[in-house]
């Protein structure tokens, strides 16, 4: 007779991974990396001065939150770090250090611990800080400094020189007066992280390769922005309309780490197709109609609040289950 008495019956899932949380945001921290190096040598130090403040400022307030709050610590997991260093990258590298704190505090107290802290936050922490400071201080947020300009590391700079980026420039039905080769090398102003397209591609891959994030948005986002603007250009040349669209702003930094965020994205296969084309649509709706050049952030946290019914409509049927339901109410059969 075969010995059971080992034998242990548990509840599903039952497929083990070595992945954790604090593995995972390790990862993308390597995949900004690159990114960051650019901001660095076209803003000098207090890109990286911003960039470490606003990572330090998240956990610190994440840290203290859950102190108060008499939660368990998550300072560990890399997700407050992950946070701190996206919103970063989305602020100028003139932007005030009082107004990186006022974000970080509003993306981490507000938006992510707020709604029960890690995966359940219902819009991405990073870009809901980054929308509520435009909103709140959109003179000092829309402000890009001319690439190579000297600031002090942690005082505000008084007297920035600002220069045209190419979004603010195709607004007016215009190309830049910048190839798209130069926007995705990063030798245009603009945010801290979002320069440099070729150094958010390759950050994008490792973590493909590293199976952290999966291709399926970040190439509908990419490609349903591609078609609409090549089939729709506002400026002469449909081709180099479409390159100059998707290497200028944030679409690269939106699309590879910002939509791909494992909670506030769907999880079904269909739902992430429909995702995808959703922020690229959106995207395009804001950059050619909207008040401002620049639509990822309004488009992926628009997005966001779609998940769940994303979801509810494309998440697959249970085995065996019936593909009609029909239920008796009030003596008429209803079809679910």
């Amino acid at each position: 007779m075969n010995d059971l008495s080992k034998l242990k019956v548990s509840s599903s899932p039952h497929i083990r991974a070595e992945d954790t949380t604090g593995r995972i945001m390790l990862d993308v921290i390597i995949a900004l990396l690159p990114a960051l190096a650019i901001g660095i040598f076209v803003y000098g130090l207090r890109a990286l001065t911003v960039t470490l403040l606003s990572a330090a400022a998240c956990v610190f307030f994440e840290w203290i939150y859950e102190l108060l709050a008499h939660k368990p610590l998550t300072i560990y997991d890399g997700s407050a770090v992950v946070t701190g260093v996206l919103l970063a990258f989305c602020l100028p590298v003139s932007v005030p250090m009082w107004v990186v704190l006022l974000g970080d505090l509003f993306a981490i107290v507000i938006v992510k611990q707020l709604f029960g802290g890690i995966g359940k936050n219902f819009v991405n922490p990073a870009l809901a800080g980054r929308a509520f400071l435009l909103a709140s201080f959109a003179g000092i947020v829309g402000i890009t400094p001319k690439i190579r300009t000297a600031l002090p590391l942690f005082t505000t700079p008084v007297d920035v020189v600002t220069a045209a980026t190419p979004l603010s420039q195709m607004k007016s039905g215009a190309l830049p007066d910048v190839s798209a080769l130069q926007s995705a090398l990063g030798m245009v102003g603009g945010s801290i992280g979002e320069i440099s397209a070729f150094a958010l591609l390759a950050g994008g891959l490792y973590l493909i390769y590293r199976k952290v994030i999966s291709p399926r948005i970040p190439l509908t986002y990419l490609g349903t922005v591609a078609l609409l603007t090549f089939l729709f250009p506002r400026g002469n040349g449909h081709v180099e309309w479409m390159l100059c669209q998707l290497v200028s702003g944030g679409l690269m930094l939106g699309a590879i780490f910002m939509a791909t965020d494992y909670t506030t994205s769907p999880i079904t296969r269909r739902g992430q197709l429909i995702f995808g084309i959703g922020c690229g649509a959106i995207t395009v709706l804001i950059r050619y109609f909207g008040t401002y050049p620049e639509g990822v952030s309004y488009a992926i946290l628009v997005m966001n609040l779609f998940v769940p019914l994303i979801e509810r409509y494309t998440i697959p049927r249970k085995f065996g289950a019936p593909a009609n339901v029909k239920k008796e109410k009030g003596g008429v059969k209803v079809e679910k």
